[in-house]
């Protein structure tokens, strides 16, 4: 069995940076959004479940899902959200153990990207997580930045995720991102250097 670590954060802490960074040295990197996005395509499984329950107004005219629709949608309202969270999180865990398993036969250490890690308690499949972390005025002014958005709105969002400071508690490993790209690369580069030793018990 390899060792599987996993890598969370919060919106525009900066975790695709570390994912792309670990792939470009060669590690296998299960990107749960991408798995996500893949359900949520024309034919997947996730992609009948939402226009069942929120119908044909989140299909754009391409076939494709309205992502920008279906996050308002699900954001604005904490029932939504809860109903997100209990069935869409059911496929993609069963989604996401499939990957693990098939991973786990042929990599000594391979990598999984989960968003939401902690709050639906993916942490006792990993050997170590690592959080990138970042400071809130620094991760609302990325977010606004990245998704072109109002303060008021990427507050929003960011308050209906665990804040970063309460991850900080639960992780064996936390990766500062306040900084530089290549500030986060080489604490990436000093954890792999460390091997067993930077796992906190």
């Amino acid at each position: 069995m390899g060792k599987i670590i996993g890598i969370t954060g919060g919106i525009a802490s900066g975790k695709s940076t570390v994912s792309n960074f670990l792939r470009e040295q060669g590690f296998q990197v299960v990107d749960a959004d991408a798995v996500v996005h893949q359900l949520q395509r024309p034919g997947g499984r996730l992609y009948q479940l939402l226009v069942q329950h929120f119908g044909q107004e989140i299909i754009l005219e391409n076939g494709e899902l309205n992502r920008p629709l279906l996050a308002s949608l699900i954001f604005s309202n904490p029932e939504e959200q809860e109903w997100s969270k209990q069935l869409q999180g059911e496929i993609i865990r069963e989604e996401l153990v499939a990957l693990r398993e098939q991973l786990a036969q042929t990599e000594a250490i391979f990598f999984m990207d989960i968003p939401l890690l902690f709050e639906q308690d993916y942490s006792a499949w990993f050997d170590e997580t690592w959080l990138i972390y970042v400071d809130r005025d620094v991760q609302v002014e990325r977010f606004m930045k990245r998704d072109q958005l109002s303060k008021e709105v990427a507050e929003s969002r960011l308050a209906a995720q665990w804040s970063l400071e309460k991850k900080k508690d639960l992780a064996s490993q936390v990766l500062d991102n306040n900084g530089s790209r290549d500030q986060l690369v080489s604490q990436v580069v000093k954890l792999l250097e460390g091997g067993d030793s930077c796992a906190r018990d």
